[in-house]
């Protein structure tokens, strides 16, 4: 856009797109290590629900909040 010299505005309107959509920037997602854990723990222990493993997570030291 700047080697042209158009406005953000003008260059989302050529090619037919939001500018919101042009600035968009997704979340990284900071509970995938937590997420590998708990999938980890659940197919070495797969008769223990949601709310064991979260046990065993807390002793490990893991922060996990109620929803799991």
């Amino acid at each position: 856009m700047e080697q042209f010299a158009a406005s953000q505005r003008k260059a989302c309107e050529l090619v037919n797109i939001a500018r919101s959509s042009y600035r968009y920037r997704a979340n990284t997602d900071k509970d995938d290590p937590l997420r590998e854990k708990l999938t980890q723990l659940a197919h070495e222990k797969p008769r223990y629900g949601y709310r064991r493993l979260a046990v065993l997570l807390r002793r490990e030291g893991q922060v996990v909040n109620h929803m799991v």
